[in-house]
């Protein structure tokens, strides 16, 4: 075998190959055989718009066989756009079995909105339990009452684009709890009848808005924690301590002010005795003899306020 007989298989074996990827008569056999119409043009078309054939084929069968008519176009379309064609024809076939209106439009919005079409038709069927984490509220009495609440809800179709997700229902149940738990007169109250706190936070409505419908709200538990009463009446008993005791320094320190103020007084006082004296003495109002007298008296007084100390 020589040279251009070779590279003629070569070729040839390139172009069947190129063929065969470009023409899937495998997957157009199989469509045929399962009552699916599609034409080796319409199959040829995906490969140059880059979709693979297979992934708007198998799902056709599947929604064929299952007896929903869908439109190679409107799959292909959905493809392009980023969405999951299998999921959303496995989501239709869910829903007609279970009598659930969803067109095709909603079902592939709901897709491209990159929610799960096929949970979400599962969870219409079969509703589901969302448990929401420890909520803490404080009754009247002070006593803390830390509560947990199971949802049961059900997925709404067609508020699945643009409603609230599962979040938002967490978060809305907390908040109606604490405010259920805040207004009992008792944390008793709560212990006794949890099934008032579910009817309280049901009654609010709280699933507008949501993709979801609240079936049931229940307390699957209920602890007691802290006495947030009696820890606020301490931290303002010390508080109101630190603030007397505060007002007692100061106080104290406007006496010691004033105190040094008076001994300042007093020293000034004395030191203007010499100087009375002296003028005293130059005015003649006080003679040589009354000076002498009154140190001989004021050095008596030292002498026995000297021997007084010396003897105790």
């Amino acid at each position: 075998m020589d040279t251009i007989t070779l590279i003629i298989i070569g070729a040839a074996v390139i172009v069947v190959t190129g063929l065969l990827y470009f023409v899937p008569v495998g997957l157009w056999i199989t469509a045929i055989f399962s009552g699916v119409r599609v034409g080796l043009g319409t199959l040829i078309g995906m490969r140059l718009r880059k979709v693979v054939p297979s992934e708007i084929i198998r799902p056709l069968i599947s929604a064929t066989k299952a007896g929903i008519e869908l439109d190679i176009g409107q799959m292909e379309a959905h493809v392009l756009a980023g969405g999951r064609v299998e999921q959303v024809v496995r989501a239709l076939i869910s829903a007609d079995r279970a009598n659930i209106e969803l067109p095709w439009k909603r079902a592939t919005a709901i897709d491209l909105a990159g929610r799960d079409v096929l949970e979400a038709v599962q969870v219409s069927v079969n509703p589901k339990v969302i448990e929401t984490p420890r909520i803490a509220a404080v009754a009247k009495d002070g006593i803390q009452v830390i509560a947990v609440a199971r949802v049961t809800v059900r997925a709404n179709i067609e508020r699945l684009v643009g409603g609230a997700g599962e979040e938002t229902i967490i978060a809305r149940v907390g908040e109606g709890s604490v405010s259920s738990i805040g207004s009992a007169d008792s944390h008793k109250y709560v212990l006794e009848n949890p099934d008032d706190i579910s009817r309280r936070v049901l009654e609010r409505g709280l699933d507008a808005g949501t993709a979801f419908e609240i079936l049931s709200i229940d307390i699957a538990d209920v602890d007691i924690g802290r006495n947030i009463g009696a820890e606020l009446q301490t931290d303002q008993a010390e508080a109101d301590k630190n603030i007397a005791q505060a007002k007692a320094e100061e106080r104290r320190a406007m006496a010691v002010a004033e105190e040094q103020e008076m001994r300042a007084r007093v020293v000034e006082a004395e030191a203007e005795v010499p100087r009375a004296l002296a003028e005293a003495l130059r005015s003649g109002n006080l003679g040589v003899m009354d000076k002498y007298n009154m140190d001989n008296v004021q050095a008596d007084t030292r002498m026995r306020g000297s021997i007084a100390s010396d003897e105790a």
